[in-house]
């Protein structure tokens, strides 16, 4: 099939250009591929092994040890998911109430927080406003505006801080569930479950970092007997994720930040790893553009703590990861530029038609791949 029948045409040698036309990056999917639940058991979902220039091959993500070498290591965003969709009314003085939704996406303070709110416009910097959830038991949450950025961004500080933000967040809040998912159904009691890795720990994510979700306990037995290894990083994914570009060349796109953080123990593991000829695999694009933050031209991952707004697309040298797990994405999106990146345009366009045309499911809760590095995309190790 043709996948990408609206793109425009481009010079195979504009795949070495950091800009580029967002609409090269296009597809046309069917709804039908949208998955809006996940596999059952999570490593139960199809599996697609990208080799540039070689055969695809169709697999299922609980074979992944057996794609994998003795010495090769895992690396796992362990953010959690928070309660971070929020329903609130404002009432000025004198004014009829106003109702709006507001998602979080960046913590700025133990009581600041940055969000998208669907009604911006109807807000301004010092108004009071007061979130409240579907339960009639669960006690309301204040705060006040403090700041309104751009395209529907306001930054928040709540009455309460800290811990006691955190519970009154997982009384009032829902979980963010992607626009594709959310404008098909409504959130249940399932997705709390569901859209959460079972490595999680670290609180913070307002969307889930998704390749995690096809792990179980039996598929890390299977990992550990074959003796891959594993690790952890933390960014704390936000809302920008879900925007859509709203440009018609990627060198106007500005990225939003994410918070992260890379150990300086899993960077001297990692950095180890490679040294002994072992690869490094990025479990989802969340690990591998926080490990990329941290790498420097040298290919050393060194420990990184901060916001990065790493912005990948093909031209990139990718310097600290050898294999990239990630779930099939958006079209027009960063995260298809980031694969098209990482193991080639051509390559990505006939690997999404393959998923395509094979009944894979797209998405959050959808199937998954494992993408190997196109030639052009390495900066040579030093090993």
């Amino acid at each position: 099939m043709t996948l990408f029948p609206k793109a425009v045409a481009f010079r195979a040698a504009s795949c070495l250009c950091r800009d580029m036309q967002v609409s090269a990056f296009d597809f046309e999917l069917p709804p039908e591929r949208i998955a809006l639940r996940p596999a059952v058991p999570r490593d139960a979902s199809r599996l697609l092994v990208v080799r540039p220039g070689e055969p695809l091959e169709d697999r299922h993500a609980r074979d992944l040890a057996e794609l994998l070498l003795p010495g090769d290591a895992l690396v796992f965003n362990d953010t959690k998911v928070i309660p971070a969709q929020l329903e609130g009314r404002r009432g000025r003085s004198g004014a009829e109430p106003v109702r709006f939704s507001a998602t979080l996406h960046m913590r700025e303070a133990a009581d600041r927080w940055r969000a998208f709110v669907k009604g911006a416009r109807k807000l301004r910097a010092g108004d009071r406003v007061t979130f409240f959830g579907a339960d009639a038991a669960a006690s309301d949450l204040g705060a006040k505006v403090a700041e309104k950025g751009e395209d529907g961004e306001i930054t928040l500080v709540f009455d309460c801080a800290g811990p006691d933000l955190d519970m009154a967040l997982m009384a009032v809040g829902h979980i963010p569930l992607p626009p594709y998912i959310a404008a098909r159904r409504a959130e249940d009691e399932h997705d709390r479950a569901d859209y959460q890795t079972v490595y999680a720990r670290e609180s913070g994510a307002v969307a889930a970092p998704t390749a995690g979700l096809h792990f179980t306990p039996e598929l890390f037995d299977r990992l550990d007997a074959r003796g891959i290894g594993r690790h952890f990083v933390t960014l704390h994914v936000g809302a920008g994720t879900f925007l859509p570009m709203k440009v018609d060349d990627t060198e106007d796109h500005k990225m939003h930040s994410e918070v992260g953080h890379v150990s300086a123990e899993t960077a001297d593991a990692l950095n180890a790893v490679r040294a002994r000829g072992g690869r490094v695999v990025a479990v989802g694009t969340t690990s591998l553009r926080l490990l990329e933050s941290a790498a420097g031209d040298d290919g050393l991952i060194r420990p990184f703590a901060g916001a990065t707004d790493i912005f990948i697309t093909p031209g990139y040298r990718f310097r600290a990861v050898d294999l990239l797990m990630t779930n099939f994405h958006l079209p027009k999106s960063t995260l298809f530029m980031l694969v098209s990146a990482f193991s080639g345009l051509d390559t990505m366009r006939a690997a999404y038609g393959h998923a395509i045309t094979n009944g894979y499911r797209f998405y959050s809760y959808g199937d998954t791949s494992l993408l190997h590095p196109s030639r052009e995309s390495r900066l040579p190790r030093k090993d």
